[in-house]
């Protein structure tokens, strides 16, 4: 079985996540910059097997979709002409950043090291996936 890849697509970074092959548990892959993440997606899938994207879908608290949202369709564009062959699926995001800045919290990060968006991003990225293997069930 192929892992599915999660993205949680940012002006500045994309926090991405990945589940085991045989798609039970989400797991933080990494979080890259915005700039890099095609190449970086380019090498990570000639080595592992990828069934689907899930690109999170950022939403107002009016369930309004959120302006970074026109990006989001422009990088998704360039990913189905980069991966024809993969189906990209979208997930409402609404609360993942809080979620994730929480579960920092929880785990006894120290306020310095929270600071580091990119922990937050990619810690994000496996909680859309978390909720899209839920959703599945």
């Amino acid at each position: 079985m192929a892992r599915i890849l999660a993205i949680d697509y940012g002006a500045r970074r994309v926090g991405l996540a990945v589940t085991d092959p045989m798609q039970i548990i989400a797991s933080e892959l990494t979080t890259v910059s915005t700039e890099t993440t095609l190449e970086y997606l380019k090498k990570y899938l000639s080595t592992e097997p990828v069934e689907s994207f899930i690109v999170g879908q950022p939403r107002r608290m009016s369930g309004e979709l959120s302006d970074i949202e026109s990006e989001i369709v422009v990088f998704i564009t360039k990913l189905k002409e980069l991966f024809p062959e993969i189906p990209v699926f979208r997930y409402d995001e609404r609360f993942t950043s809080k979620m994730a800045s929480r579960s920092l919290i929880e785990s006894g990060v120290k306020k310095k090291d929270r600071r580091d968006k990119s922990r937050l991003d990619s810690i994000s990225a496996t909680l859309i996936l978390q909720g899209y293997l839920q959703s599945r069930l």
